[in-house]
């Protein structure tokens, strides 16, 4: 809070799904409304997502964003046109490793982005409803992953078995060092990008694009992939229904998506003050 109070915030950056977005994938009037003010008051605002640049081209024209976003968590800036400003591909190295660890995992459904495109290999599962609701469109259906290996932007392994998930972090997590970033953007979503492919670098990157000094820049969001901007940011914020230890990385804690919990947190903390 103190960096709020310090520095007026310049600059926003905040996660899409689980802040900004009602479990049904779409923003209250709240929020909109919320964002809309922070824009009217000379704040910049932004977007960091997991999800592939087109899923979010929606998300942009929705809250208005007139500044580059990054999607990929971070592996890919693009600008409102969705022309790309920055991309980093995944080591094929680590992407191997990465697809031979969750194949073996039957409770697992392996995706590949890669050239625009959301890649399956094997029959659709559980998860791939959900996904599909999520970004607007479903998967491309490939024998092989192997072609697409020197231009991977993301690699997921998505089970309804969060515990599985965690454990498959932990043993990815020291093989891939290094060379990939590994976090659950999702409790049932495990993301595999490149190093440089984090909201923490997106949040440095998009900062000194705009101008604007780190200390007068916020973060907001509620999973895992969250907390590398929240060690960035001048001021960060974790949403209610994040897990205890992504909260505990943030300078406060709003309350949950589904109680319009990023808007009190851009009403509060970076609108009042000013």
């Amino acid at each position: 809070m103190s960096g709020a109070a310090l520095h007026p915030i310049r600059f926003v950056l905040s996660d899409m799904d689980g802040t900004l977005l009602h479990p049904d994938h779409r923003p209250s009037q709240r929020t909109l409304d919320s964002v809309r003010a922070l824009r009217d008051a000379g704040v910049l605002f932004s977007l960091a997502s997991g999800r592939p640049p087109k899923a979010m081209l929606h998300m942009i024209e929705a809250f208005g964003v007139d500044v580059p976003v990054a999607g990929f968590n971070g592996g890919t800036l693009i600008n409102p046109d969705g022309s790309i400003l920055v991309a980093h591909h995944l080591p094929a190295e680590a992407a191997l490793v990465a697809l031979a660890l969750f194949s073996g995992e039957p409770d697992v459904e392996v995706w590949v982005f890669a050239d625009g495109d959301w890649l399956r290999r094997d029959a659709p599962g559980p998860m791939e409803q959900r996904e599909a609701d999520g970004l607007g469109y479903g998967p491309k259906v490939v024998e092989s992953f192997e072609p697409y290996l020197d231009r991977v932007d993301k690699i997921v392994a998505a089970s309804q078995n969060t515990q599985l998930l965690v454990e498959l972090e932990a043993q990815l997590q020291p093989k891939v060092q290094g060379l990939a970033q590994v976090s659950r953007s999702q409790p049932v979503y495990l993301d595999v990008t490149a190093m440089l492919a984090n909201k923490g670098e997106a949040l440095k990157t998009l900062a000194a694009h705009l101008g604007v000094p780190l200390e007068q820049t916020a973060a907001i969001g509620d999973g895992g992939n969250d907390p590398a901007m929240f060690h960035v940011a001048g001021f960060s914020i974790a949403m209610g229904q994040a897990e205890e230890t992504v909260k505990r990385q943030a300078d406060v804690v709003t309350g949950s998506n589904v109680e319009d919990g990023a808007a009190q947190a851009f009403e509060r903390f970076i609108l009042a003050p000013r």
